[in-house]
């Protein structure tokens, strides 16, 4: 029998504990509420970067030594690519995972597994750490590849997916990436656009595709040309054809289907410290539901002058600067954006985006007007590190993006660009990667 000089003790204990189990279920459904949209999506397969689960975050695929690379891989050479991922069930999940050939326009070819991989065509993720003195516990998992395991032997599209329990159809994520050989060359550069009402505001990419010593017998229709502006497919230029065929040079000298909006700089934010303020942000705090970043309102550019700045092209590294290993150490925070508007839009949404989100256009990322503080407003739940993002409006009825909206466009602006070069050989059943340029509208002019 419980003495009664006992009981308020108990009763402090009952309220503490009800208290922070509440406080966790709570702190946990806040995220979950977030991101929950990631999980509402056809049971099929999608050939894109995607996450299926809506515990799945800070998902990356990128050269083991450098993680602003492109997930792109040199046919026979001894690079690496790694895949890191998050999952904030802070548990220990069986994953397991393959690689999908696909052809030049990102959908499923028929060649079979043992026809591209050498090794087992699946593969368990047996590395995992779970988070260190982080507000939300993860489990944060990684894989190397190529590895004794998997070798890819063909180039082409490849989507990289990861799977749970042993069960191709319990989809947890996937990724694009490449393989390419060095079958031709390509010349190329990026200069400001030759049609006179774009040239302020658009850049134009005017390549050349040399292939003495490898047979091309029919360009227009075996050849596949792709280029991408600083790694989004979103906006990919796609199957251009050649303008003229000399000898061995294949030309696309084009005006208008080549042609880029120059964009403006990207907006960027700091977080790899939350004990201070940084140059964007307004406030940091912490509750019971965890780290809350609050961003400097920003504004709207499409009628600024061109400012140059330095920044990623969009993409984002995850750093803690109080801490040794960030990929355990970076905690997540609820980060708030805000950009003033009189009213709200009526022909469309906007949304903030970057490579964090693999430039996706979706619920969770989509701002909302409040008619309270006269703009629209957006809460990401992201982890520590150095961002880089813009605000991108989608008319209704349409799915191509316009960054210039908001943005603002100019041809002085930084992008990178790369030209992808594929080919359907007579008498194959794929899409190789034969060859691939880089360029960067500042250095290649």
């Amino acid at each position: 029998m419980i003495k009664k000089q006992f009981l308020p003790y108990l009763f402090i204990i009952f309220i503490f504990y009800s208290t922070t189990s509440f406080s966790q279920t709570k702190k946990k459904r806040r995220w979950a509420d977030l991101i929950d949209t990631t999980s509402k999506v056809s049971s099929g397969m999608l050939c894109e970067d995607y996450i299926y689960k809506p515990y799945i975050r800070t998902v990356q695929l990128h050269d083991e030594s450098f993680e602003l690379s492109q997930p792109v891989l040199s046919l026979g050479s001894d690079e690496k690519l790694i895949l890191s991922f998050d999952d904030l069930d802070a548990d220990n999940k069986n994953y397991m995972y393959t690689l999908i050939h696909c052809t030049a326009d990102w959908k499923t070819d028929d060649l079979s597994t043992g026809e591209y991989i050498e090794g087992f065509s699946d593969n368990v993720i047996v590395d995992y750490k779970y988070s260190l003195n982080t507000l939300q516990n993860f489990t944060h998992y990684s894989v190397v590849f190529p590895n004794d395991n998997m070798k890819v032997t063909k180039s082409g599209n490849y989507i990289l997916k990861v799977y749970q329990d042993g069960k191709p159809d319990n989809l947890v994520l996937t990724k694009r990436l490449l393989v390419f050989e060095n079958k031709v060359t390509v010349n190329a550069r990026v200069k400001p656009a030759s049609i006179i009402e774009y040239r302020t505001f658009k850049q134009e990419i005017d390549f050349s595709v040399f292939h003495q010593e490898y047979p091309i017998t029919d360009p227009y229709q075996d050849l596949k040309i792709v280029i991408t502006q600083n790694n989004r497919w979103d906006n990919a230029k796609t199957n251009l054809k050649p303008l003229f065929v000399k000898d061995d040079e294949l030309v696309y000298d084009y005006d208008d289907v080549n042609v880029f909006d120059g964009g403006s700089e990207f907006r960027v934010f700091d977080i790899k410290s939350i004990r201070y303020h940084s140059e964007r942000i307004k406030n940091i705090y912490k509750d019971t539901l965890g780290n809350h970043v609050e961003l400097q309102p920003d504004e709207k550019r499409s009628f600024k002058r061109y400012s140059s700045a330095v920044d990623m092209n969009g993409n984002y590294i995850i750093r803690i600067q109080e801490g040794n290993h960030s990929d355990i150490e970076a905690d997540y925070c609820y980060v708030s954006f805000f950009i003033p508007y009189d009213d709200a839009f009526s022909a469309g949404n906007l949304y903030v985006a970057g490579a964090f989100n693999d430039w996706r256009f979706m619920p969770e990322n989509q701002m909302k007007y409040n008619p309270k503080r006269f703009g629209y407003e957006c809460t990401l739940y992201l982890k520590q590190g150095f961002y880089n993002y813009e605000y991108i409006f989608i008319p209704k009825g349409e799915t191509e993006a316009d960054q210039t909206f908001i943005e603002g466009m100019h041809q002085e602006t930084e992008n990178d660009y790369t030209i992808y070069v594929y080919h359907h050989q007579t008498g194959t059943f794929y899409d190789q990667l034969i060859g691939l340029k880089r360029l960067n509208s500042v250095k290649d002019r």
